[in-house]
């Protein structure tokens, strides 16, 4: 609806303020789409907005240089040449342009391929610029070599207090090599939004006395986004000034091997408050160190003293299984609150400047 309306005021226009097109040029417009046709190959649906196209001329689109060999008009009938605000499907490219590419006639065969390839270089270097991502265990590299690095991060704390106090705490480590920004900060878990900012922007996630939530989690693993957690304020600075003077000590790797929702809460004599819980992911063992989390955020970290199916003692209960679990030396625990099982293990050695 509207159409015959829009023609004739586009025509009115361009009436008005004398718009022309000069056929006597070399042809230039804008690529429609793009496909693979069976048969007969690349095939760019281009709308001519200027100038004139013919068979055997070579042309650049994007990134793809070609020759055309042959042209079909809006009526699939087959043309040797199409002047401006001409819709034409062209055969001969080397690969896919993009929609929205930029296509244009150019003499020079041999230059039409070198402008294709310096394209394609520059796209090839720019995607592998989005898909190595920075990390606190890189950062000295670049500083090292006399850049000028800004580390972006995204914060996440479990109170606005925290937030506030590693916003400004962060933002005075800044020195002339290394430009600290905070693109993002907030109190709550770490979620999928967080992620895919860091992965827009190549930042770092720093979380205080947070936990990523599961889907988050497997995103940033995914996205390989560099994810740092603590408990305490001292810690994240500390790890950071240590990454931009290239003294970042070893990396501890955490692993979790379990997690356990809390159903229900009992006291019983002797032993103090246990929780009934369902093991909804990996393990629980006695002795492990566990994280009690409560809307994903850390309440407490510890030990876990007590672990019993039904009313045997364990060592271990698996994913599918319920079991009673007290933590040692703590009795806050309230249902709904989730028990963290993990692991601290060395994996790198401290970085040599």
């Amino acid at each position: 609806e509207g159409l015959d309306l829009l023609l004739e005021m586009t025509l009115l226009v361009a009436d008005m303020q004398d718009l022309q097109a000069t056929p006597k040029r070399a042809g230039m417009g804008t690529v429609l789409e793009a496909k693979i046709d069976k048969g007969r190959g690349p095939v760019a649906h281009v709308l001519l907005q200027n100038g004139t196209a013919e068979i055997g001329e070579s042309f650049i689109a994007g990134a793809v240089y070609g020759k055309i060999r042959a042209m079909f008009d809006d009526r699939g009938q087959k043309v040797k040449s199409a002047g401006p605000s001409t819709p034409i499907e062209i055969l001969g490219l080397t690969s896919l342009p993009q929609a929205g590419d930029q296509f244009q006639v150019i003499a020079d065969s041999v230059k039409a391929r070198q402008i294709g390839d310096f394209r394609q270089q520059k796209l090839r270097d720019e995607q592998l610029a989005r898909s190595t991502r920075l990390t606190l265990d890189q950062l000295h590299q670049p500083v090292e070599d006399g850049k000028v690095v800004e580390l972006p991060i995204v914060l996440r704390a479990d109170v606005q207090g925290s937030v506030e106090v590693l916003t400004d705490t962060l933002k005075k480590l800044s020195s002339a090599k290394v430009k600290i920004k905070i693109i993002s900060s907030g109190a709550g878990a770490i979620t999928d939004t967080d992620v895919l900012l860091a992965s827009a922007s190549n930042a770092i996630i720093v979380g205080f006395n947070v936990r990523p939530e599961k889907s988050a989690e497997e995103l940033a693993a995914r996205e390989d986004i560099d994810v740092r957690l603590h408990t305490v304020i001292y810690n994240v600075t500390d790890e950071i000034k240590k990454a931009m003077e290239g003294l970042l000590e070893p990396t501890f790797k955490e692993s979790v091997i379990g997690r356990a929702e809390v159903r229900n809460v009992f006291k019983v004599p002797r032993v103090g408050m246990v929780a009934g819980c369902y093991i909804t992911e990996g393990k629980v063992t006695r002795g492990a160190d566990v994280r009690l989390l409560r809307d994903n955020v850390v309440v407490h970290e510890g030990k876990i003293g007590s672990l019993k199916r039904f009313k045997d003692d364990a060592t271990e209960v698996k994913q599918g299984f319920e079991c009673g679990v007290g933590l040692a030396s703590y009795g806050d625990v309230k249902p709904g609150d989730v028990f963290e099982i993990f692991t601290v293990e060395k994996v790198q050695e401290a970085a040599v400047t």
